[in-house]
């Protein structure tokens, strides 16, 4: 009688096939290989590395920092105005509510402007390219 001591009769542990498995391990690396050398390829203006990614972040950072100055700026210069001209002329809360929304609608175009989706006063139809 054969010794019994493996799962299938023949001895050993584990699993019988052990050989096919490493043959298609092998061929799955060498076609992840391939096809992270074709992507690679594809991408070369890809960023690698943490410090560039640290370095996209605080461009995305001081983006956002600069179009959200931009729209507080219009809404406070509007407000400003809104209550100057209501001491001035006695106008109360009128003359702050439409500074106010004129303020709003200032600093909406200024994020505008400033993210290149409309063109600068005087320089045609064409809006600047966001990338520059």
């Amino acid at each position: 009688m054969a010794d019994k001591n493996g799962p299938d009769g023949t001895g050993k542990t584990g699993r019988g096939k052990q050989h096919e498995a490493d043959i298609r391990d092998e061929d799955l690396e060498r076609r992840r290989r391939e096809l992270e050398a074709s992507l690679a390829a594809r991408r070369p203006d890809r960023l690698e590395g943490k410090d560039d990614a640290k370095a996209g972040s605080a461009v995305g950072y001081g983006q956002a920092l600069k179009l959200s100055s931009e729209f507080i700026a219009g809404i406070v210069v509007g407000a400003a105005l809104g209550w100057f001209i209501d001491r001035v002329a006695g106008t109360s809360p009128w003359g702050l509510i439409v500074g106010l929304l004129l303020g709003f609608g200032a600093g909406v175009l200024n994020v505008l402007r400033s993210a290149g989706l409309v063109s600068e006063f005087g320089t045609g139809d064409k809006p600047r390219d966001p990338k520059e």
